[in-house]
């Protein structure tokens, strides 16, 4: 007896209205994407059990961005989160996703590197204005939309300079520059070709539906699920402590760090008590 295909069905349960819309092979293919993430969310959510609790930073954040994404690419394959602009779908979901998705590589990046929580927070916030002035720039009809795409790429232009200078100068303090040089490479390698992937589609309309699903599909799985296995492998090379990521309950501590439990343990004066006994 022969193994029978299920057929994909979502164009037929979420039929598409408009003139350029996406194909089902294009829905093929944001399933395997979303296959990719759902599988590589299990995996680190699953060896996020493993390492002690004040090690676990990594783990948290990008199961956290790999299960958005999982949701994002199931909502694209199955041809929903979208609005018809100019006669061509526009999946509004997959920037959604980049809003969770950038500031989640910010903040590990800028863990591991040692910068200021103020550098971390100011670089996510230039990835939400790049991001949202790109979903601006596809929702607008006229050519004003253009003016948009060029304020998003100024801030990305800006996070890509913060994130291979400061970035770097600040891990090199802390022994990890050659880890953190590869990893902030690799993503703003791959960012350098979102706003080309943007200006061919949903900005200039070049490409078509599914060939714009299978570029940032091919740009999304390789930054963050190969990128949050980087961080995987490398990890468990680097000392938290000097990185000054040893979380406890008390907070971010590095190895001199202050722990209220241990001085209220220890004596004053070597266990000589300086209370006056009572007459």
């Amino acid at each position: 007896m022969g193994v029978i295909a299920r057929a994909n069905e979502a164009l037929q349960v979420n039929p598409s209205f408009g003139g350029d819309s996406l194909t089902t092979n294009g829905s093929d293919w944001l399933w395997a994407v979303t296959a990719i993430y759902a599988l590589s969310f299990l995996i680190f959510f699953a060896t996020s059990f493993k390492p002690f609790s004040g090690e676990r930073i990594f783990h948290y954040i990008f199961t956290v961005s790999l299960l958005v994404g999982t949701i994002a690419y199931f909502s694209w394959a199955s041809n929903l989160a979208h609005v018809i602009i100019n006669g061509r779908q526009i999946y509004w979901a997959k920037y959604v996703y980049w809003v969770v998705e950038f500031p989640a590589i910010i903040v590990a990046l800028g863990l591991l590197s040692g910068v200021s929580w103020a550098t971390i927070l100011y670089n996510t916030f230039l990835s939400w204005i790049w991001v949202i002035s790109y979903l601006v720039s596809a929702f607008t009809l006229s050519t004003y939309k253009w003016g948009f795409y060029a304020f998003g790429t100024v801030a990305w232009l800006i996070l890509a300079f913060n994130t291979l200078s400061s970035g770097a100068s600040s891990a090199k303090r802390v022994g990890v520059s050659g880890h953190h040089s590869f990893l902030a490479g690799w993503t703003n390698l791959l960012w350098l070709l979102w706003p080309i992937a943007f200006g061919v589609s949903d900005g200039g309309y070049t490409i078509g539906v599914t060939p714009t699903a299978i570029f940032f599909g091919v740009l999304d799985v390789l930054l963050t699920p190969v990128l949050a296995f980087g961080f995987l492998v490398l990890s468990r090379k680097w000392d938290y402590n000097k990185l000054n990521l040893a979380f406890t309950r008390y907070g971010r501590v590095n190895d001199g760090g202050h722990f209220p439990e241990k001085a209220a343990a220890t004596p004053a004066h070597g266990g000589v008590s300086t209370t006056a006994p009572a007459p």
